[in-house]
């Protein structure tokens, strides 16, 4: 692990550093999509029931997220492979959403029992989403670096010159 900035930033050049940024920046992105929905469905009462908007949120993040990972912090184009990239995929997801459930379930009980008003009700189950999630990551992280790995560093890293010269023509 780098011990300065310098040692930082170069790691965040290689092949690991690029791929655990592109992964962080996607949970990052169904993080935002799941906490908005959440704040929409629920602070907005289209569903009151704090279990089922924490379910609906999440699963409303799970396909975004697949694609950016599997295309973006991976680098995998074509057809994905049905056993041994999506079904994973699901499986890790849903155990994030079921553990994101009981985080729900424990919200609704204290939502029920408390006369907080709707806003901190509202925080309170976003909170317990956002915090559930936070213990799934390292987890995931290590589970997807093993579905979507490239055949090998070169092709990872051509992959990733490759955009950077595109990145660079469209400037």
């Amino acid at each position: 692990m780098p011990r300065n900035l310098r040692e930082l930033i170069a790691w965040s050049k290689t092949h690991q550093g690029r791929k655990l940024i592109r992964f962080t920046t996607t949970s990052l992105m169904s993080t935002v999509i799941s906490e908005t929905a959440i704040v929409v469905i629920y602070g907005g009462h289209l569903i009151d029931d704090p279990l089922l908007a924490t379910l609906v949120s999440n699963m409303l993040a799970i396909t975004p997220a697949y694609h950016l990972n599997r295309r973006w912090a991976w680098g995998k184009r074509g057809r994905s492979h049905w056993r041994k990239e999506v079904l994973p995929y699901l499986a890790m997801s849903f155990t994030g959403s079921t553990f994101s459930l009981l985080g729900g379930w424990w919200a609704r009980h204290e939502v029920r029992t408390h006369t907080w008003g709707h806003l901190f009700n509202t925080g309170f189950v976003a909170g317990m989403n956002l915090a559930s999630f936070a213990i799934f990551w390292v987890l995931k992280m290590m589970l997807f670096n093993r579905i979507f790995r490239t055949t090998s560093v070169e092709d990872f890293d051509a992959h990733l010159t490759q955009e950077e010269r595109a990145s660079r023509g469209s400037s």
